[in-house]
């Protein structure tokens, strides 16, 4: 595709548009394990759909391409990508990552890797002078998001994306959150980026998958190398139907955006909220940082419900919004990040994070933004201890 195209464009025609043999404007559904062989070592570029399937490679050209890389490699799962990027790592060495990390990024690095001799620091990746100073001897890769779940915190990529080549380090950003339709890691100099297609790019709460890009060869050869090896690939149907949802992701993150602000300015001025976090309010301190790396605010707001409101009676009073883990979908979606999220975290370390017990996330739908704002109002209203 030519490189003038832009993103809305890409979403629908990225990638490999449609099927060549049949005209078919979707790319179809290769629902097969094996291909027949032309002759002793001779084949039409597949032999078995773990190492190889034309609607996985039509999705991995698709990712690349909104993502402005070259290399793309889908995943049974969002763990099954992260897995396959902390597989890069030896015994000895050693990952920073931000403060606020999704709960599974913690769990597999804190209780699987670790038996491998591969160790995690915790670094202050919103204060670039900071952060630079936490790079010790043995740090091989930095792995953040911005912004990050569920506290919404906001890092420099760029910046920490060149501290990071200037140490030698690997840069790694999961952009679940914003998607390559609000923000492009890679362009900002990332080394990997890592996706659950099960959020946004999905976006219809029907599937699960998990995307790693890089536009480094040599990253993209050893990623590859393990996607075949360990055998985690996503299936092709998945991967039909992520392709599907990508089509729309344009259109729904513009009302996801919307509607976020719509709520987000809202709950900043609603009775028995203590704050805010959402990085679209011009107040939120991530502010100005974000506007430089990404469109929009994305769809995913936290809040904090002040002293004397019930955030029990709050999650019971909810009758539009469902209380599900999960987020992207087309349904605005509460989560209790302490008990849900973030729960393989030890407390301790919540509490430091700044993961109260009050703290509630919000994946905001695309339904009517006031339908939205009335639910959240009751359920706050209906919290509101005697």
């Amino acid at each position: 595709m030519e490189k003038s195209v832009r993103i809305d464009t890409k979403l629908i025609h990225g990638g490999i548009d449609g099927d060549s043999h049949t005209g078919a404007v979707n790319v179809p559904i290769y629902q097969t394990s094996t291909y027949k062989q032309i002759e002793l070592g001779k084949h039409k570029g597949y032999e078995y759909s773990r190492t190889k399937n034309p609607t996985r490679d039509a999705l991995e050209a698709l990712i690349a391409e909104l993502e402005s890389a070259r290399f793309g490699f889908a995943f049974a799962s969002g763990m099954a990508a992260i897995d396959a990027v902390l597989r890069l790592f030896k015994t000895g060495d050693k990952l920073l990552i931000s403060s606020n990390v999704y709960g599974g990024t913690f769990r597999i690095l804190d209780k699987v890797f670790s038996q491998s001799g591969i160790s995690y620091e915790i670094a202050p990746t919103q204060d670039i002078k900071a952060f630079e100073k936490s790079l010790q001897q043995g740090v091989k890769a930095i792995l953040i998001e911005s912004p990050a779940n569920p506290l919404m915190g906001v890092s420099d990529i760029a910046k920490i994306a060149q501290i990071a080549k200037k140490h030698g380090v690997l840069s790694i950003v999961d952009n679940t959150f914003m998607t390559p339709y609000l923000q492009r890691p890679i362009k900002l100099g990332v080394d990997i980026v890592l996706h659950s297609g099960t959020k946004y790019l999905g976006g219809h709460s029907d599937l699960i998958a998990g995307l790693v890009v890089t536009d480094n060869e040599g990253l993209a050869e050893r990623i590859g190398f393990l996607q075949n090896a360990t055998g985690g690939i996503l299936s092709p149907f998945e991967s039909f139907l992520l392709i599907r949802g990508i089509k729309t992701l344009g259109v729904r993150m513009q009302r996801h955006c919307e509607n976020a602000l719509f709520i987000a300015e809202h709950l900043s001025h609603t009775e028995g909220v203590s704050e805010v976090f959402y990085p679209g309010l011009p107040q939120d301190k991530g502010y100005q940082t974000h506007r430089l790396q990404a469109s929009g605010g994305g769809g995913m707001i936290s809040f904090v419900l002040k002293a004397g409101y019930d955030y029990r009676k709050f999650f019971a009073s909810v009758e539009l919004i469902a209380l599900a883990e999960s987020l992207g979908g087309v349904e605005s979606l509460l989560c209790h990040p302490a008990s849900m999220t973030h729960a393989s975290i030890p407390a301790q370390i919540r509490q430091n994070m700044g993961i109260s017990d009050g703290l509630i996330r919000l994946s905001v739908g695309i339904e009517d933004k006031n339908d939205i704002l009335a639910d959240l109002q009751n359920a706050i209203c209906s919290s509101r201890e005697a």
